[in-house]
Parts: structure tokens; sequence; C-alpha cells
């Protein structure tokens, strides 16, 4: 198994976790006894990334990431694609949001919130019953 390239950074092949399951569903008995399935598990709280990309992950995602792979027949498409999966899941939780940007509501929006208040409030007192005071 190699090592894991997640951006700029290298997970060591020795901190991934690979344990082979039989994947059920269909396929007979080629699916009952072959261990195709793969789960590869990343324990993200005792890696050897630098302290603030471990941070950051562990917030993201939690102290351990796992991904799972049973669509193929094949172990060992199984791997590549469990790698992949977990590749694309660090490199998501590594992306940081983009900053919001304040802004203010133009003349015309404002404008248009008032009338539609005051259109609101005339039709709900004509529901009102008549003033019969007099």
């Amino acid at each position: 198994m190699n090592d894991l390239q997640v951006g700029r950074y290298t997970i060591s092949a020795a901190e991934l976790v690979e344990t082979f399951e039989t994947s059920g569903g269909p396929g007979g008995q080629h699916a009952n006894r072959s261990s195709t399935a793969v789960r590869l598990r990343f324990e993200i709280a005792d890696s050897s990334l630098p302290d603030d990309v471990r941070a950051k992950l562990v917030e993201r995602i939690g102290p351990t990431a796992e991904v799972n792979a049973t669509e193929s027949r094949s172990q060992f498409r199984n791997r590549a694609l469990a790698r992949r999966r977990l590749t694309e899941k660090l490199e998501q939780a590594l992306v940081d949001p983009p900053k919001r940007k304040k802004t203010r509501p133009t003349r015309a929006s404002k404008k248009r919130r008032l009338e539609q208040k005051r259109t609101r409030g005339r039709i709900k007192r004509l529901r009102q019953p008549p003033d019969l005071d007099t």
C-alpha cells in the first residue's frame, strides 16, 4: 500500500488501516466467499499531520475518518476507490468556506419591503369587523 497524498500533505501508509469483508448483495458464491469490500480508516487525532491541520480535520470530520468501497467485485479496484474517497473527504475538510461579505439592502428594496408591509396591514384591517361605537 502506498502513501496517500492529500493536498500538499503526505499520509504514511502505516497510518491507514485497511480491512476487508465480504461485500454481500448480488453475486452469488463470489460475493459470499470473497473479501472484496474495503473499509479504510485513518485516525486523524493520532496522525503525523501538522498540529493546525490535524485540529482542523478533527473539528470538521472527527477523530477518525472512515470510508467504504463495495461497488466492484475486485478487491484491487475497491482499494483504489476507498483511497480516492478518503483523499476527497480529507481535501474537502481542509478547504475553508469563503468569508461572507456584509451587504446593505438597497434603497429600492427597503421601499418595496415597507410597501408590502403597508399593503399587508391594510388587508388585515379590512378583515376586522366594523367599529360600532356610535
